[in-house]
């Protein structure tokens, strides 16, 4: 059982970490893709929070907001797997320019084999100040693989009389089955301001209309847990590649007081297992999750070290407990989360600069993560998007925060971990 008595979870992780930030001297040619950094938009001095989605005809369309989490929604599209990518804001509708949160974008695909994919973008309305907001959250549908969009439909504004302040809404969103077969709805979750309550709603569609059912907390059995870890920003990964019965939730802890929490369920959502904490190898924040073509996991996240002497040695900040090590990616398997191991590897992806850095460090800026994840058809590739400042300086001489993306072959990776 979880106890916040005495912290039993800060460790030091023990797997191998491949750092890709700098290429070495003399490496063969077939990894220098690797450690190639593609700029997706650095057009404005703050970018950020980007998501994607592999579209039908093979483009990658990754959608952010112009700030830090909310302004006008962006859109980039690559036709060439990652490697450059082109403005297509000309598909946005109106209402995308008022966005109050980082949009999140998921593929809806249907049991019938007749109705078409759609698309759907989600994007919260919390509290930012003073600046008004409605509360609930936005959607937009596509039906044709992301060329148009409807305007945004509003939904659930309320709550019990008040407002419902939804942040990183839809943080992770899952295909729900019902006596074993996929069904048409999918379990979305979000998290309040205040409080860190967090929220699943089902999305279902009536007659052809999207249908959001009222949120409902659904950790409310681990009330406490919940509220101390300041637990937000869920991921939701299905057992035996997305196919199995069995959920995982890695949770965001937002107090950084204790690592990320794993929590099961066996029953599509309705209750969950007693977490527990995530392996330090897994601690941080905004984990996004993919299944690769052999059954392995991609999960990208931002690094949150808390190994008191690790903190000691490289934290940048005297007394805060914790440090980052920026924009990571795990490789392992599902049974690694179901039985709590480490996993096979880390990578440091690239390396997201602090003030005063003049080259990659242990220590990394932690304005990182949210990622757009997309795995390409031959089942290896993973096209990963981030934001970060990743080096470039504005025109006052500071960082500039931009999107960027990388394209990792795992076989690739595999095999630089296998020799070092």
């Amino acid at each position: 059982m979880i106890t916040f008595d005495k912290d039993y979870s800060a460790g030091g992780y023990n797997i191998p970490q491949l750092d890709l930030s700098v290429k070495p001297d003399g490496i063969n040619e077939k990894y220098e893709s690797l450690y190639e950094l593609t700029t997706v938009d650095d057009s404005l001095d703050y970018l950020g929070h980007p998501d994607s989605v592999l579209l039908k005809n093979g483009n990658i369309l990754t959608v952010f907001p112009s700030s830090h989490g909310k302004g006008a929604i962006r859109a980039r599209i690559s036709g060439d797997g990652g490697k450059s990518y082109r403005n297509a804001d000309e598909i946005m509708p109106e209402s995308w320019k008022n966005s109050l949160e980082t949009p999140t974008v998921y593929r809806l695909t249907f049991t019938d084999g007749k109705t078409p994919d759609k698309l759907v973008l989600i994007s919260g309305n919390p509290r930012w100040g003073d600046l008004p907001t409605p509360g609930g959250f936005n959607y937009s549908i596509s039906e044709d693989e992301g060329r148009t969009w409807t305007e945004f439909g509003l939904c659930h504004t309320h709550l019990n009389g008040e407002k419902l302040l939804c942040v990183v809404a839809m943080a992770s969103l899952t295909q729900l089955k019902e006596n074993g077969r996929f069904v048409d709805k999918w379990m979305a979750f979000f998290h309040s301001d205040p409080g860190f309550v967090n929220y699943k709603t089902i999305l279902s569609f009536e007659n052809g209309r999207p249908h959001w059912s009222i949120p409902e907390p659904y950790f409310t059995q681990y009330r406490e847990i919940e509220k101390i870890s300041n637990m937000c920003e869920v991921e939701c990964i299905r057992s035996d590649g997305g196919r199995g019965n069995e959920l995982c939730l890695i949770t965001r802890s937002n107090s950084k007081k204790c690592n990320s929490l794993i929590s099961f369920s066996k029953d599509e959502g309705k209750t969950w297992s007693e977490p527990v904490f995530a392996p330090s190898a897994l601690n941080g924040e905004r984990h996004k999750a993919d299944y690769l073509a052999d059954g392995r996991l991609f999960i990208t996240f931002r690094s949150i070290e808390r190994c008191p002497k690790k903190v000691e040695k490289f934290s940048e900040r005297e007394g805060r407990g914790w440090y980052s090590e920026g924009w990571i990616a795990w490789i392992g398997t599902y049974d690694d989360l179901k039985y709590g191991r480490e996993g096979q590897y880390r990578l440091k992806i690239a390396h997201t600069y602090l003030p005063g850095q003049s080259e990659p460090q242990i220590c990394a800026n932690s304005d990182v993560g949210y990622c757009g994840n997309v795995v390409l058809p031959d089942g290896k590739t993973v096209v990963t998007s981030t934001y970060g400042a990743f080096g470039k300086l504005n025109s006052d001489g500071t960082l500039k925060t931009y999107v960027v993306s990388k394209r990792i072959d795992i076989n690739l990776t595999d095999k630089l971990v296998k020799n070092r």
